[in-house]
Order: C-alpha cells, then sequence, then structure tokens
C-alpha cells in the first residue's frame, strides 16, 4: 500500500510577510508566494507550511491572533489564499498552515467580552482570584515572565497564560471553545490546506496537583479533532507541535487516531552537540530512545525554524555548553534557546552545513527546510525577539534583496547585513548561476531523496561504528537499501562498520570517501550515500526493527 503523502513529503517552512512584496509595501504578500510557487517547484520541495497569517496585532509574529478566520490586509485576502492553494496544487504542491489551538491574542473579541462582568463568554479563558493555582505549571518564556497569571483591571481577576502575557490560554473545560476551534479547522480545510499544523498542544488543560502538560483531557479532545477530519475530509494531515521527550511525543500519535505527525524536536540539538563533540553518541542515544509509532504516522525533523533553537530537551548541563559553543554572546540566547539561523550557527562553514542537510534529508522523518538556509542566510540577532531570523528572503544583490520595491527603511524588518550574509554575498540569483553553490546543491539533493523511495518510507537501523564520531545507519524498503555514513570530527576518520554489506553505488558524498569492504575513510565533517546490495545484514546493531 502507497504510503500518505506526509510520508515523503519535503516541508519548506515561510512566512508570508518574509517571501516577496508585490504591492512595494515592505511586507510579502499572498501574491508575493503565488509568484514565486515557480521557484519553490524548481527546488524540489514538495509542500509549503506558512506561519500564522490571520488577523493579529503581531506583538508575537502573528501567533496572536485576534480572527481566526480572516487574513491580515497587509498580506491580501482570503481570496488571494484560495488562489494560492489553487496554484500550489496545479504545481503538485501541498501546503499546511499553523492554527493556534491553545491562546488568542488579548485583542481577539472573545477575550474582550470576557473581561466584562458578567459575560457570557468568561469561561472561555482560564480566571483566578490568586495567581498560586497551578504552581507546578513551569513558566516557559522565562526571558519575559516569572508567573503563568497576569492580572487584568478590567475582569477584577487574574488570567492564565502559557506564553507571553498578551496571549490568554483558552479554556478547554468550555464546550464552546472544544467547537469554536473544530470549526475553524474544518473552516481552514474546506478552503483547500492540505494540512494543519497545531501550536502548542500540549498545555490545552490545566489541572490541580499536575504541570499542566500532556493531560488525559488534552488527548481526548485531540482525538475528537482527529475524527472529524477523517470522517469529513480525504487526504488531509494534523502535525502536532509538541517540544516534549519522545515518550511524551509518542502519545500524541494516540493508536493512529490523534495526529498523522509530530516533530521530534529533542534530535535537533543533538545534532549539533555531536557537531561539537564531535562524537555521535548523542544522536545515537536520542535514535535508540525513541520509541516506535504506529504505521501511517511520520516524525517531522529540522535543523533550524522560525523561533529560537530550542533546548529545553537537553539537561542544564548540555545547554550550558551549547550556549558556549554556539551561542557566545548573551544577545544570541532566548529563553532556553539560541537565536541564530543555521549559517552562522555553524559559521558559514559549508562542511558542516551539507553534512547536517545529508542526515536530514536521510534520517527517519519528513525533513523541514526553513526558507533561506537552502543558501545560507544569515540572520540579524540583535534585533528583537526572534525577529533576527524572519527577514526578508534575499533573491538578489540589491539593497531590499529583491523582496520588494520598497525603500530599505520601509521594509518589515530589515535586511541581513552581517559581513559575509549580507544580499550581495547571499542571494538566489547568483547562486542559481553558480555550479558550485549551496543552493544547487541543495536542490541536487532533493532530486536525488526524490528517487529513492527508501530515504522516504523505508526502513530505518543504526549501524555501530568502531569510531564514535562515525554516524551511520541504513534506509531499506523493498525497492533499495542506502547505508548513510556521517563523521561528526572536525579531523579525518577511518572506521570499520559492523555491517554485511556490498555497495553497488556512491549515491553522494563529500570529498575523501571512501569504502573498502567494511572500512569507510570520511574527511573531517564527510559524509556519503552509498546504494547497498539489498537485503543486508547488521552485525550487533544498536537498534532494533
Amino acid at each position: 500500500m502507497k504510503a500518505p503523502w506526509y510520508v515523503d513529503a519535503v516541508f519548506y517552512e515561510v512566512p508570508v510577510y518574509a517571501f516577496f512584496d508585490t504591492n512595494g509595501d515592505g511586507v510579502g504578500d499572498f501574491a508575493g508566494l503565488t509568484e514565486r510557487l515557480d521557484y519553490l517547484e524548481w527546488l524540489g520541495v514538495t509542500c509549503i507550511w506558512l506561519l500564522p497569517f490571520y488577523e493579529s496585532p503581531l506583538r508575537d509574529g502573528g501567533y496572536d491572533i485576534s480572527d481566526f478566520r480572516s487574513v491580515l490586509p497587509r498580506y491580501g485576502t482570503v481570496d488571494d489564499v484560495r488562489t494560492f492553494l489553487d496554484e500550489s496544487h496545479r504545481r503538485g504542491l501541498r501546503v499546511i498552515a499553523d492554527v493556534i489551538v491553545n491562546h488568542t491574542s488579548d485583542q481577539h473579541p472573545w477575550f474582550q467580552e470576557a473581561r466584562l462582568p458578567g459575560s457570557p463568554l468568561r469561561s472561555r479563558y482560564v480566571w483566578s482570584d490568586t495567581p498560586d493555582r497551578f504552581p507546578d505549571a513551569r513558566v516557559i518564556f522565562t526571558d519575559t515572565h516569572d508567573s503563568n497569571w497576569t492580572w487584568d483591571p478590567v475582569a477584577g481577576a487574574y488570567y492564565w497564560h502559557r506564553f507571553f502575557d498578551h496571549q490568554p490560554d483558552l479554556n478547554f473545560d468550555d464546550p464552546a471553545v472544544q467547537d469554536e476551534i473544530e470549526n475553524i479547522i474544518r473552516f481552514w480545510l474546506t478552503l483547500g490546506f492540505d494540512g494543519l499544523r497545531l501550536d502548542a498542544v500540549p498545555y490545552l488543560y490545566e489541572r490541580d496537583n499536575t504541570n499542566g502538560e500532556n493531560l488525559p483531557e488534552t488527548h481526548t479532545y485531540l482525538k475528537r479533532l482527529r475524527a472529524m477530519v477523517d470522517t469529513e475530509f480525504d487526504d488531509r494531515m494534523l502535525l502536532a507541535e509538541a517540544n516534549q521527550w519522545p515518550d511524551d511525543v509518542v502519545e500524541y500519535f494516540g493508536e493512529g487516531d490523534e495526529f498523522h505527525m509530530a516533530y521530534h524536536f529533542p534530535l535537533m540539538p543533538r545534532l549539533f552537540m555531536a557537531l561539537a563533540q564531535g562524537d555521535a553518541g548523542s544522536v545515537i542515544s536520542i535514535l535508540e530512545d525513541t520509541p516506535d509509532i504506529p504505521d501511517g504516522c511520520r516524525w517531522g525533523i529540522f535543523l533550524r525554524n522560525h523561533d529560537e533553537l530550542t533546548l529545553e530537551m537537553v539537561t542544564g548541563e548540555e545547554r550550558q555548553y551549547l550556549w558556549d559553543r554556539y551561542a557566545p554572546e548573551p544577545s544570541m540566547r532566548k529563553n532556553v534557546g539560541i537565536r541564530r539561523r543555521l549559517a552562522p550557527l555553524l559559521d558559514g562553514d559549508r562542511r558542516r552545513i551539507e553534512l547536517l542537510h545529508a542526515l536530514l534529508l536521510s534520517l527517519p522523518g519528513s525533513p523541514f527546510l526553513y526558507y533561506g538556509d537552502e543558501i545560507g542566510m544569515g540572520d540579524e540577532h540583535l534585533l528583537e525577539d526572534r525577529d533576527g531570523v524572519r527577514t526578508p528572503m534575499q533573491w538578489d544583490s540589491s539593497p531590499t534583496a529583491g523582496f520588494s520595491t520598497a525603500v530599505p527603511q520601509d521594509l518589515y524588518l530589515p535586511v541581513v547585513s552581517s559581513p559575509g550574509y549580507s544580499p550581495a554575498a547571499v542571494n538566489v540569483a547568483a547562486q542559481r548561476d553558480n555550479p558550485g553553490s549551496l543552493l544547487l546543491w541543495t536542490r541536487k539533493m532533493l532530486d536525488l531523496r526524490a528517487g529513492m523511495s527508501a530515504l522516504g518510507a523505508g526502513a530505518f537501523r543504526l549501524v555501530p561504528a568502531s569510531d564514535s564520531a562515525v554516524f551511520a545507519f541504513v534506509r531499506s524498503d523493498a525497492d533499495a537499501t542506502v547505508l548513510v555514513v556521517a563523521n561528526f570530527s572536525d579531523a579525518p576518520v577511518t572506521s570499520d562498520l559492523d555491517v554485511d554489506l556490498a555497495p553497488t553505488a556512491t549515491l553522494a558524498t563529500a570529498p575523501g570517501t571512501s569504502l573498502e569492504g567494511t572500512t569507510i575513510t570520511l574527511d573531517a565533517h564527510g559524509w556519503a550515500w552509498f546504494r547497498v546490495e539489498h537485503p543486508f545484514t547488521v552485525i550487533a546493531a544498536r537498534h532494533g526493527d
């Protein structure tokens, strides 16, 4: 049976405001996204993930929604969204979008009404006469708040928020809230989206004497949403944003009756840990600790995205180590993470950038690319909050990067100006004309992956290596077996692989790689994809089927 579409998908995350501006107001729009669809089709991604585009005060990049069924006017209209979806589908591209289910903006009409004494909407939010309720719930945005409660003088009570204080949490004990969220999901799927990413799903319910995360009531409600989607729509997908340990996240798949996909958050920081330490152990360990998931479900994996590189799912000691290595300046840090893009995190080193992408495109899970990472875009980490990783897409070397005809000072955010990352140094136009560019390398790798089904839905098994810097695994399906080998060290290595194989082809490799029998030689940060004789046997494998 053919795997669901999202199992083989390559996702491309892009904010509407950041991609292309067609009307010269300095802000990207749906017309601009539609105009640039040919680029995404050419690149080889298969699904576009849109960040929130709804009506919003924009105090949190659009995650503070004031109307769930409208489009922020500067981005366009609902009809523009429909046109974008139609044009995407015509090119064979799928589209998913964020829906924020945990909270609203404090400017949402529901909250403004709920604040008033005697309001019938009062129960749509969580209120208290004291800020001492739910003391076991952690504060997530530690840079900004020291409590999950904020006093509202109009309401004469405290309201609950797991994120910013301008984002009051919805009360899912209210049946009206449950119905409203279900209808919002129904609205956007009916419009034509292929899936929805539900934001911050672990925090929907609150209960005394708990940490307010991953509660049974949350799973019960999410199963209701999944049942509605399966009953009313064909071939659609729900993706869980749950920054938790694998044992907790796997619960969001249910028995194949909750989410179709969920992110594997703990994997990402361990890839950076392995690079910093020159040792594959942290990556191997988290993969060994990852439970099996139901048939038809899928992990989403990524290197970077629109937020900080979150370090929630590491120990305090590991977090400090990663801060010291990748964010030596305090301004590079945010909450318990790092607000930097991929290329600056890796000092612009093509070897390491290619190594991590080679793993992203071959590890078990559907890969998510962040806009601009295919050309090695930089960041402006001194901008407020996470704005430094949300700057305009760099299409050419002009002062506004080909993003807009507006003057630079009218752009929604400044283009990157840091040395080596400005539009003059990093842009799509120049890289499309350069056979050795990161952009054309990325396109080649996406094309290669698309032709190798084992790297999509194929089975996964770790392969032990004699050198701790070497990370090896095989992906296999009925058609092919692929051996992937990577060197996390900044020095060349030669390592024995405990696998009985016979290479039949080198699919892709970094320079300085050779395989003689079961002995692999890799240059510093080298990697390789080999097609091997099928079937194969792994000797003393450290990870079961």
